[in-house]
């Protein structure tokens, strides 16, 4: 009877020990990023782009939106608009590193991705100009 367990247990490990390998191996092939230095201004994407508001007059209400889970972006002053992402655990927020520049202007040192034509931006280093 022993014998028939521990026979079992080995067929269990092995799938334990397959189901990973198979799932890795299915996964897609992650983008490639470009390292870069963004300067542009922290907005609150709600307001900005629904609203028109922005500006030193609208920095509480961006810092509100943003307490209250709206995402802050980052309006380049190349003209496209960057999601800030982090580099640890997927979905880690970006907001509460980017609250206190809400409405100003940023220097963002990070690695970009771009898919679907949309651009996500690692954020490593936030620092003034």
């Amino acid at each position: 009877m022993l014998q028939g367990a521990l026979k079992g247990f080995g067929a269990l490990m092995a799938v334990i020990i397959m189901v990973p390998q198979a799932t890795t191996a299915q996964m897609p092939d992650a983008p490639e990023g470009e390292d870069v230095t963004i300067v542009g201004t922290v907005v609150d994407l709600d307001c900005k782009f629904r609203y028109g508001l922005s500006g030193e007059n609208h920095r509480t209400c961006a810092q509100v939106c943003a307490d209250n889970g709206l995402p802050l972006v980052i309006m380049g002053n190349d003209g496209k608009v960057y999601m800030p992402v982090g580099g640890g655990m997927p979905g880690s927020p970006q907001n509460s590193r980017l609250r206190e520049y809400a409405e100003q202007e940023i220097r963002i040192i990070g690695t970009v991705y771009e898919a679907g034509g949309a651009l996500a931006l690692e954020v490593g280093t936030i620092e003034r100009p």
